[in-house]
């Protein structure tokens, strides 16, 4: 037990030392240990699909190809206002300023996305579909949510969603999440930490309707963040229910 002790505990020094020198890291730890190449060269890989599966698992908020959007929802009495820019960012590159990230899924309900567009089309097709299975949208985006995170195909798209409609706001993540906000208001993407705090600043103002502070928050956010423009793309719902007229009672 000691000597199997003393070998483990030179084997992790000598791959410390490798990683620390950026060798190739084998070769040197087994010279340095007497530790035979297989079991290290199985170490590392395990340690590397380890490392690539934590960088890469949930492609939505951090991901360098899901940064380059702002898409705010601001909920406020009988309103309902999405409202995205349209900036593509290849790199350091602008090579669209007017894609649209907002659209109408289907009456009275719309979405907006902050992710690779290809992944996002996709997912609007598969929402497309629960709609119509399940009319209720908080029981279609959960049913959504529930295939993204079970279904080996889409648990590898990368794009974060936001789902309006006339009852709820919600945010749909790659880890299954389905998050509604207390407030109402809902920002994903790179300018979304700006406009969020920006509608949520505005909220209280008296004559701020939620139209006119989505588009105020999001004129913030455009100003601060480099992969947001001012060529934005709406949509307005509204809340209220027409009432039927009540039955004259019978003389």
């Amino acid at each position: 037990p000691t000597r199997r002790s003393s070998d483990l505990a030179g084997m992790l020094r000598a791959l410390a030392r490798a990683r620390h020198a950026r060798l190739p890291g084998l070769a040197a730890a087994q010279s340095s240990a007497g530790v035979p190449c297989s079991s290290l060269r199985a170490f590392s890989a395990g340690a590397s699909r380890r490392r690539r599966t934590s960088d890469t698992d949930f492609g939505g908020w951090y991901d360098t190809r899901c940064r380059s959007t702002t898409i705010l929802s601001v909920r406020k009495d009988d309103k309902v206002f999405l409202i995205g820019d349209g900036q593509v960012t290849l790199g350091q590159q602008v090579i669209k300023p007017n894609a649209r990230k907002v659209r109408q899924l289907r009456e009275g309900v719309a979405c907006g996305f902050a992710g690779a567009t290809a992944d996002a089309m996709t997912l609007f097709e598969r929402l497309e579909m629960k709609l119509s299975e399940h009319p209720e949208t908080m029981r279609a985006c959960v049913e959504m949510a529930k295939a993204w995170r079970m279904d080996k195909y889409l648990r590898r798209l990368e794009a974060v969603m936001i789902v309006v409609d006339k009852d709820v706001s919600l945010t749909l993540t790659g880890t299954g999440d389905v998050i509604e906000p207390d407030n109402g208001v809902i920002g994903i993407g790179s300018g979304g930490a700006f406009a969020t705090a920006a509608a949520n600043a505005l909220l209280e103002v008296d004559g701020y309707d939620a139209e006119m502070i989505g588009r105020k928050a999001m004129d913030i956010a455009s100003d601060m963040c480099v992969y947001t423009n001012k060529n934005y793309v709406t949509e307005l719902l509204s809340t209220n229910q027409e009432k039927k007229p009540e039955a004259e009672e019978a003389a």
